[in-house]
């Protein structure tokens, strides 16, 4: 089962990404396209557009429009990229069911997996540790009982969720403000995810976020491609990843990328995946967080350590193929950073900065990368989200890493627009990130 023709169902940097690898393998590739995105730079790149609706990011997430324009331009397969439709499981089974390859998971494991609670269970049944927590809470009185059995401090957590909405932490006994946090969770979700259910665990206060790549075939096999730290977060978004975790020993670096191939294994996962794990430091514990069921932003300082082209064999296991490796052919090589460079003003609350770029000079050397979907002239425009490129630099040790990244972001110039650049800079030397004592909290210490 062979992909010569494939719809592109996504913008921006992943856009540029997916087709300029499926132009290694010689996959002709049609993307699809926002009016406000006509003349982008994966327009550009691609074989040929269609153009499926207006600005507005809703547009990117009518599947009806998008099987259709995937049916009528002839493609085999439909790659979503990273946000949008990309974890929606009836963009998927629409896919499977109108003759087309999902280049993702199947929609029975996107469905799964997509709800925490459903995941936490097959996590808990396999033998992965989960958190301290419940099952779904149908209202503030059970939350309460759910309090009094594992203690404060605790989060709320939306089952549907995802990107830090319908989330929130809970530090001390406060009845009324519990309650007021609850109804507020419950309304957010609901709002962003057309399900209100919320379930409660256990709040790690010194905790790390570790993650582990995984890839799957439908020939049975699944390896992992190493763990990544993703800590450095604000109100729950990444903005510098690592690959690999630093200050972690080797057998809790085992444990975690077991745990990952153990999970998928067990559901028979196809694609690329995440699984991602919250680190108790205070404890030397970890649980399973959630699984995402597609590429993530961050996946390129998985690709830099490793030398897999993750979004290739996405496209090989789709067609059918199976892993050209084993576990024993993966050799993780020197550290690898990302910075998620945004078009925000980090100064001013990071406030969106949309508006015409007048200078985009990008560092290069070896192991400097830059995804990016802009240049000089291009217009960020406001309907989407603010990611405008990420920085990704390689070396033999952390330290050198993080020098070789502070290097880069000197030389990365952009202007007409404000970007996180200097936030990042700020970020990279504080002390604690310098000597790998990174939390989920690091940035409080940045005003």
């Amino acid at each position: 089962m062979g992909i010569s023709r494939i719809l592109v169902a996504n913008r921006g940097e992943i856009a540029v990404r997916i087709i300029r690898s499926c132009r290694v393998l010689g996959i002709e590739t049609v993307l699809a396209v926002s009016d406000a995105d006509r003349d982008s730079k994966a327009a550009e790149l691609a074989d040929s557009t269609v153009v499926i609706g207006p600005p507005p990011a809703s547009t990117y997430l009518n599947i009806e429009r998008l099987v259709r324009a995937a049916k009528e331009s002839g493609a085999q397969a439909v790659h979503p990229g990273y946000g949008f439709l990309s974890e929606n499981p009836e963009f998927a089974r629409s896919c499977e069911e109108n003759g087309l390859i999902f280049v993702g998971p199947k929609s029975e494991h996107i469905e799964k997996m997509g709800n925490k609670l459903v995941a936490r269970a097959i996590a808990r049944d396999c033998g992965v540790p989960v958190l301290p927590g419940s099952e779904k809470v149908s209202g503030f009185e059970e939350v309460l009982g759910v309090v009094d059995s594992i203690g404060y401090p605790i989060m709320l957590k939306a089952a549907s969720g995802g990107g830090g909405r319908g989330m929130k932490v809970i530090r001390e006994s406060d009845r009324e403000r519990l309650r007021t946090i609850f109804d507020e969770a419950c309304a957010e979700a609901a709002a962003a995810f057309a399900d209100g259910t919320m379930y409660v665990e256990k709040f790690i206060p010194n905790a790390r976020h570790i993650e582990v790549q995984i890839l799957g075939d439908s020939h049975g096999n699944v390896v992992h491609l190493g763990e990544r730290d993703c800590s450095t977060q604000r109100r729950n978004q990444k903005l510098i990843e690592e690959a690999g975790a630093p200050n972690i020993s080797e057998e809790l670096r085992g444990r975690l990328r077991s745990c990952a191939v153990k999970l998928a294994k067990n559901i028979g996962y196809e694609s690329a995946g995440t699984c991602e794990f919250i680190y108790d430091q205070d404890e030397d514990r970890f649980y399973f967080l959630e699984m995402n069921t597609r590429i993530q932003v961050e996946h390129p300082v998985t690709e830099m350590v490793s030398g897999v082209d993750i979004v290739i064999e996405q496209l090989n296991i789709a067609a059918g193929g199976a892993l050209p490796f084993t576990q024993e052919d993966i050799r993780l090589r020197g550290h690898a950073i990302e910075c998620r460079i945004n078009a925000e003003d980090p100064f001013s609350g990071f406030a969106p900065s949309p508006g015409v770029i007048t200078c985009w000079d990008i560092p290069q050397g070896p192991g400097i990368r830059v995804d990016t979907h802009c240049r000089a002239g291009y217009k960020v425009p406001f309907f989407y989200d603010s990611l405008i490129g990420k920085l990704i630099v390689h070396a033999d040790t952390r330290e050198q890493c993080i020098r070789k990244m502070l290097a880069a972001l000197d030389e990365f110039r952009i202007e007409g627009i404000k970007s996180t650049i200097p936030f990042q800079k700020k970020v990279l030397s504080l002390p604690d990130f310098r000597e790998g004592r990174v939390t989920t909290h690091i940035l409080e210490q940045i005003k």
